[in-house]
């Protein structure tokens, strides 16, 4: 059977890619932000070095940043060698790829459905949505695009698979599957995403009887056991490299109970912003144990409605099912459980898993208001053209100034990625007690010589999070730069004695105790800043030691 605005794929895949240039064209201008773009960029020697055997050799083997993701490391190094710390290319980079999915994207869904313009529009809200800036606009999570793109290639590639059994074709799929998992390791729920696209739109699960679909399942499953297999394998070795660079949080710090209460409430959330983009932010601070009760009971009462309401109309609108559990499954790895960072939620984990709530809206409301509801058979396989009836023109246009609203809110939100200053005021614009993003503020206003602004911000920092010891200490060292040394010294002792190994803090306290005259304090605070990892300067220690009569 045709399928119906089968001709008008190259028009339509060209219409999502011009959309999604210009909601995010901007981007081109903006600079480097001061938030992981030195650990992944700017500062990293491997990076600059660009790709050489002895930097491959190091993407292959490091677990810097608390991950291990070889192929995101290599693209930044193909970046630099090609734009060397021009910003503007590797958010071009960046910004080609996620096109390419989202067009990628659009023409598996019409692939595999039969749905041109509902794949269009699933593809349409995955590039220009909200949520979505963060994983393009910010040069650090080239990771999230690229992974996304080996996911949209091994789904491609297994649908191939589905239709033709083969050695081949399935070892095509474990490539890209791998090729995903080093760019990032958020991709190990894939083989239970193949599961449910096995069930729709695919069909490999129909059968005549409950006996025989078990069957069915259990060879579905059994297929899969390589590819859950490497997942496990790219698990270990993740949980390995956070903990090795002390990146997730122990349960003394987030009980279980405080980290799964967050991790319900921020599935609603994610859904939330879905519908409402509005006040987003690149850090949303952990709210640990002050999350309201009635809030995290509504949000698990809501999950267990929604799960339960899609399961039981799964015969009919399995779309509804796959699309939901797609997102819940594929949320899992970033949800919170296992804490990695200091935030509740972010926007950029929803990159992938709101696909599947994009499918449900594209899917689902015209079906539902299709008159006779859909059979089973002609939802799971069959393609249907949509037929402009006068409810039709309105969803169609309602889809139409749904893109436009959206792709304004994201060319509006791509613009707070500018730079480092701008990106963390609006975050502490639109939240509440954002300790971390007032000390980024600060540092960044230090850097511009605003030392008035930068001191008022970690004041503000502290105020939101009174142990924060770096913010002691870099308080300190903006107050001793304008001269208030005593003020300097009492935040550096509050920063030692929030974190008594502090060797930077100690190497600052022994310098502005210097200053104050007490030789014999400053003395002490080196062999403790020394002990504890920091060197102070030998200029300095050479003028210490003068003025202690001792031998340097």
């Amino acid at each position: 059977m045709r399928k119906a605005g089968g001709n008008l794929r190259p028009w339509i895949g060209a219409a999502i890619a011009a959309l999604t240039l210009l909601s995010y064209w901007q981007i081109r201008g903006h600079g480097f932000v001061d938030f992981d773009d030195p650990e992944y960029v700017t500062e990293n020697r491997n990076i600059r070095a660009g790709l050489t055997a002895k930097s491959v050799i190091w993407a292959f083997s490091a677990t810097r940043a608390g991950n291990w993701h070889p192929l995101t490391w290599l693209s930044h190094m193909l970046d630099y060698r090609i734009f060397e710390l021009n910003p503007g290319g590797h958010h071009t980079t960046s910004l080609i790829i996620h096109t390419l999915n989202a067009v990628l994207l659009f023409l598996l869904l019409s692939r595999i459905t039969g749905f041109v313009w509902r794949s269009g529009f699933v593809a349409a809200l995955f590039a220009i949505h909200p949520l979505h800036v963060e994983s393009v606009a910010w040069i650090s999570e080239r990771k999230d695009v690229l992974s996304a793109l080996f996911l949209i290639l091994t789904i491609w590639a297994y649908s191939s698979y589905a239709e033709k059994p083969g050695l081949r074709r399935y070892l095509l799929v474990v490539l890209f599957f791998v090729l995903g998992l080093m760019a990032k390791p958020m991709l190990v729920t894939l083989p239970f995403a193949l599961l449910l696209l096995d069930y729709w739109p695919l069909g490999r699960t129909r059968s005549v009887s409950a006996r025989s679909g078990f069957r069915a399942l259990v060879v579905l499953v059994r297929e899969k056991i390589p590819l859950f297999a490497i997942a496990a394998a790219s698990c270990a070795v993740t949980l390995v490299a956070q903990r090795g660079g002390e990146a997730v949080a122990t349960f003394q710090e987030l009980s279980i109970g405080v980290r799964l209460a967050n991790a319900v409430s921020a599935y609603t959330w994610y859904l939330y912003r879905t519908l409402l983009p509005v006040r987003l932010a690149v850090l949303y601070p952990h709210p640990g144990p002050t999350l309201p009760v009635w809030r995290v009971l509504g949000s698990a009462l809501f999950m267990v409605l929604a799960t339960v309401a899609v399961l039981r109309c799964a015969a009919r609108r399995p779309y509804l099912a796959v699309g939901w559990l797609w997102y819940v499954v594929t949320l899992i790895p970033v949800i919170g459980i296992i804490q990695v960072g200091s935030q509740s939620m972010a926007d950029r984990y929803s990159y992938l898993p709101l696909i599947g709530i994009f499918i449900m809206i594209a899917w689902g409301i015209p079906e539902l208001l299709r008159r006779g509801g859909t059979s089973r058979e002609a939802a799971v396989s069959t393609p249907r053209p949509f037929v402009l009836q006068p409810a039709g023109k309105l969803i169609t246009a309602a889809a139409l100034l749904g893109i436009l609203l959206l792709s304004v809110v994201t060319y509006v939100q791509a613009g707070y990625w500018h730079n480092t200053i701008s990106l963390f005021e609006r975050a502490a614009r639109v939240t509440s007690g954002n300790a971390r993003a007032y000390f980024l503020l600060a540092k960044a206003y230090q850097e511009t010589g605003d030392r008035g602004r930068s001191i008022a911000c970690y004041r503000q920092a502290i105020q939101a999070y009174p142990d924060y010891a770096e913010a002691h200490n870099n308080l300190g060292n903006a107050l001793a730069l304008r001269g208030d040394i005593n003020e300097a010294v009492s935040h550096y002792r509050r920063a030692l004695r929030i974190r008594p190994n502090y060797g930077r803090a100690h190497g600052n306290l022994a310098a502005a105790l210097y200053l104050t005259t007490d030789y014999e304090g400053a003395w002490r605070e080196v062999r403790l800043a020394k002990r504890y990892g920091y060197a102070p300067h030998p200029s300095f220690l050479r003028e210490l030691s003068k003025r202690m009569r001792a031998p340097d």
